[in-house]
């Protein structure tokens, strides 16, 4: 009779210690889940700043150019795409489409020297250029919580939690093919 309480006990502390582990796996699963939808809720936000500076930026630049509508229609498109991407893929391939008309306004501005001197136009370009920072500082660390969960679902014993509840490696933040040069602008 000893015996089989002995054994009893030994066996219910053996489903407590796998349910305790199965919960603590549960729970690190939920916590890095969570930290890779955040970190891509504050690249959105970031996408977002850049989104609301660029009217502003267009706006100014207006004033000057006003013969450049072709460039001034493509960037609000570009920023309308940028606004509407479901995903980092989406908002990868949005982004490339911004970075280049910009690139494009840039160089317009090349031609109105006296447009780099307008203190609105200098204030928007350190705005800009900060949102840039901080939107390269977001994607990294989106894909360094993207790198932790795909690892964390993958190791055992948390990948057989994680294929029995269906959780999936997420996809990096990555530039689209041909960002690595800087685009060309010809008027």
């Amino acid at each position: 009779m000893r015996k089989g309480w002995i054994i009893g006990g030994a066996l219910l502390l053996l489903v407590l210690l796998g349910v305790l582990t199965l919960g603590g796996q549960y729970n690190t699963l939920v916590q890095k889940e969570t930290a890779v939808d955040a970190q891509w809720a504050q690249v959105q936000n970031q996408l977002q700043r850049r989104a609301d500076l660029i009217p502003n930026l267009v706006n100014t630049v207006k004033g000057y150019a006003k013969h450049e509508q072709e460039v001034f229609s493509n960037i609000a498109a570009a920023r309308s795409q940028l606004l509407a991407a479901r995903g980092p893929e989406e908002a990868a391939r949005a982004n490339q489409n911004v970075d280049s008309w910009l690139g494009r306004l840039l160089a317009l501005v090349e031609n109105y020297p006296q447009l780099k001197a307008d203190a609105t136009f200098t204030r928007l370009m350190d705005e800009l250029a900060g949102t840039e920072n901080r939107i390269a500082v977001e994607r990294m660390r989106y894909n360094q919580s993207v790198r932790d969960w795909n690892a964390t679902i993958r190791v055992f014993p948390t990948v057989i939690l994680a294929s029995l509840l269906g959780k999936a490696p997420r996809q990096y933040f990555q530039a689209q093919p041909g960002t690595e040069q800087a685009p060309q602008v010809n008027f």
